[in-house]
């Protein structure tokens, strides 16, 4: 029972997780946009970027999970994914911003 209980924990861990990564830059969002001089289109640009990325990734979890087990699959995806939430402290213009 212990085994169900540790994963269980570690997905729920996991998801909160990756909607801390996903809406890391939104509280700072208008911030971001002053000191970056951003326009609406292009605030509108990172956000449709970010959930492309999402889709993207939704899409690669499946055939991953199927290879690799959840456990690995979302190890590796939760790795991944806090580099860009690193960088975000050097971002100088809306296309790094995008590109994150």
């Amino acid at each position: 029972a212990f085994y169900f209980q540790r994963a269980f924990h570690y997905s729920w861990l996991g998801f909160f997780v990756g909607f801390f990564i996903w809406y890391a830059i939104t509280p700072v969002l208008n911030e971001v946009k002053k000191s970056l001089d951003l326009t609406k289109e292009e605030v509108w640009t990172s956000s449709i970027t970010g959930v492309t990325g999402t889709i993207f990734t939704r899409l690669m979890m499946g055939p991953m999970c199927d290879v690799y087990g959840a456990r690995i699959s979302m190890g590796v995806i939760l790795i991944l994914a806090s580099i860009p939430v690193g960088l975000f402290g050097i971002v100088q213009n809306a296309f790094d911003l995008a590109l994150l």
